[in-house]
């Protein structure tokens, strides 16, 4: 089993060959965990833990096949080797020998270990090949979360990607140790909710996220009884890029506060979508948006044209598919609103000065096309002159 799962990983499409890596060397994490779930990676997820000088191998490849190697802690020697779309991290073996190492990891089925030299063979201290044939997430110890209090925000990451089941003892002592969170780098922790509320099975893991209180101090006060409320089962009219696109939007803004998102170190774009979002759920009537004036309703549109499944998911079912279909028409002028004549010839046809004016007419003519009050290019320049006559701005 050992030498298929080691053969299934294709060796011999990896930037280097298995003979520059010393005796003692180990596959370990999630190259073994993802193989044995049946999930295959066209680059699969290599780390290894070498006995001795990972920095010193990684750079030696480098030097052999190019790339780059990169200390990633210098303390405890861990290395990565950068080359293409490979990243491959190596590690110097920790402890008195290499059940030690493993057995100071997460969880048991990220303790596995794939001996390669001279015949491929398991080394499983923690019986993590048992927890992952029965998908359980199951820890090693209390003191390993302790040490590295990321651990337990990367658990549940792991459930909502593999739809594992968290054991009774596991849960209780990540909910137990869930403060710690406080005392790790908010850009480790923004990495893992990214990949958290990206995950299949995110749904079900974030309530528990919420009620473990995981994150607390960036988080809405309101959101269990959001996530509560919140159903997804019919979501038949949405494409799977569509959900893509709508579900981690709506998970992280509606599991994070502004300031949180802004605490963790979140992208300007990606804050800015979220708060965008936040601001038109709440004016959602329950008549999907009917109420709306014409002015607010175009608002919504350019404010979330891009992110506007994550919105629709908010809606009826039969509002879903009206929305969605029109969404999908890239012509359609309220879905998808633009000016029928560009900025820089509103410009040169008027000669109009510096000044947000002519940002001013785009806005009208969008707003008249989106109504359906502008049939051709003709009735547009027609109405852009009546607007500049009325509009434009003094000058002596």
């Amino acid at each position: 089993m050992a030498k298929e799962l080691l053969g299934s990983l294709q060796p011999e499409i990896w930037p280097f060959l298995l003979e520059d890596l010393p005796i003692g060397t180990v596959l370990v994490g999630g190259a073994i965990r993802d193989r044995l779930l049946n999930n295959y990676n066209s680059i699969p997820d290599l780390d290894f833990v070498v006995p001795k000088h990972a920095f010193q191998i990684s750079k030696d490849l480098a030097k052999r096949y190019g790339g780059t190697a990169v200390h990633l802690d210098q303390h405890r020697d861990i290395a990565r080797y950068v080359i293409n779309d490979w990243k491959i991290d190596i590690a110097s073996q920790i402890g008195k020998d290499l059940n030690d190492d493993l057995l100071r990891r997460d969880f048991t089925i990220n303790a596995i270990a794939l001996n390669i030299f001279p015949t491929p063979a398991f080394i499983d201290p923690a019986g993590g090949l048992d927890d992952l044939h029965n998908k359980k997430l199951v820890a090693i110890s209390e003191q390993n979360f302790i040490d590295d209090p990321l651990r337990i925000l990367r658990g549940l990451r792991l459930v909502s990607e593999l739809n594992l089941k968290l054991e009774s003892q596991t849960e209780s002592l990540l909910k137990k140790n869930a403060g710690l969170l406080n005392r790790v780098a908010s850009e480790r922790i923004k990495v893992e909710l990214e990949r958290l509320v990206q995950g299949p099975w995110a749904n079900d893991v974030i309530p528990l996220v919420i009620k473990m209180g995981l994150l607390r101090p960036w988080s809405l006060s309101n959101n269990e009884e959001y996530f509560h409320s919140l159903s997804l089962k019919n979501v038949s009219s949405f494409t799977a890029k569509e959900l893509k696109i709508a579900l981690p939007l709506v998970r992280l803004s509606n599991l994070l506060s502004v300031e949180g998102l802004v605490k963790l170190g979140f992208s300007k774009k990606t804050i800015k979508s979220c708060n965008l979002l936040k601001n038109w759920q709440k004016r959602n009537d329950g008549l999907s948006f009917r109420g709306l004036n014409e002015v607010d309703r175009l608002q919504l549109h350019i404010d979330l044209e891009n992110h506007l499944p994550a919105l629709i998911l908010m809606l009826q079912t039969i509002d879903q598919k009206i929305w969605l279909e029109r969404w999908r028409d890239l012509s359609d002028p309220l879905f998808h609103p633009s000016s029928p004549i560009d900025g820089n010839t509103l410009k040169d046809t008027f000669d109009a000065p510096e000044g947000p004016w002519i940002g001013a007419l785009i806005h009208f003519l969008s707003k008249e096309r989106a109504f359906g009050r502008l049939r051709n290019r003709e009735e547009a320049f027609e109405l852009a002159r009546y607007w500049w006559e009325h509009n434009k701005p003094f000058c002596d």
